[in-house]
């Protein structure tokens, strides 16, 4: 049965859908509620799925064994036990993700968070806490609000693995990592991260999932991993909305 506050919720919401009827944040075409994504962009939309490397999740062209990992993790093996995306980064999922990280587009937010769940399925069974990649305060200020943590968020609100969203603090202001060379965006970042001191205790032997909107070289991810362990973090396990497979930039 709905309390009162989550039928006065229902109503305005609506209310609000009546006045501003809900649009596909890609295509703009009506959609039942908030978050929703037209049948025209849906199919533009290419989630990851076996076969996937074990342990970062790339995603493979052929056919592998079960427990395969990639080149690259078997070279440099990551701080991180398993990295998961939902979507690999293609035109319709870059839309949505810079309408949501740019364009104030936070609504589409809950259309995020079955995607999510069912990509990282296996860690969310075993994790303790969720913390979201942070930004710089200056950045914070431009942009009014950090889109990882709107999805750290929701995730917790729906999966109730509590959110940490000032787990990590960014120690200093990095330039955007979009045009950057992987090599200058792992040097761009790096010691960029520390844990927030007043939760040095609580993140001590807990398995975390890491939150970021897209994973693309894993510079930053990497890097927030290390701050974790260093810091006495059981496991650290990411999750990403979007995962780039290939050369975007």
């Amino acid at each position: 049965m709905q309390t009162l506050k989550e039928k006065a919720a229902s109503f305005m919401a609506a209310a609000v859908d009546t006045i501003l009827p809900p649009r596909c944040v890609v295509s703009g075409e009506v959609v039942e509620r908030q978050g929703m994504v037209s049948p025209e962009a849906w199919s533009g939309l290419d989630f990851i799925v076996d076969p996937f490397c074990a342990r970062c999740g790339f995603p493979f062209d052929f056919a592998v064994d079960d427990g395969s990992v990639c080149t690259s993790c078997l070279s440099h093996p990551p701080a991180f036990e398993t990295a998961r995306g939902a979507l690999k980064y293609n035109e319709v999922s870059r839309d949505i993700i810079l309408g949501f990280k740019h364009a104030d587009k936070t609504y589409v937010v809950k259309a995020f968070v079955p995607w999510l769940k069912r990509a990282g399925a296996e860690m969310l069974g075993a994790a303790d806490i969720i913390i979201p990649v942070p930004l710089h305060h200056r950045r914070i200020i431009a942009r009014r609000y950090n889109q990882s943590a709107l999805i750290a968020s929701a995730l917790s609100d729906d999966t109730s693995v509590p959110a940490m969203l000032d787990g990590l603090v960014r120690t200093r202001s990095t330039q955007t990592q979009g045009h950057l060379t992987a090599k200058q965006r792992f040097k761009n970042v790096k010691r960029a991260f520390e844990v927030n001191p007043k939760h040095e205790k609580a993140i001590k032997g807990k398995a975390i999932i890491l939150i970021d909107d897209v994973y693309t070289t894993g510079a930053t991810v990497k890097e927030c991993t290390k701050a974790l362990i260093k810091n006495g973090a059981g496991a650290v396990h990411v999750l990403t909305l979007a995962r780039v497979v290939r050369d975007e930039f």
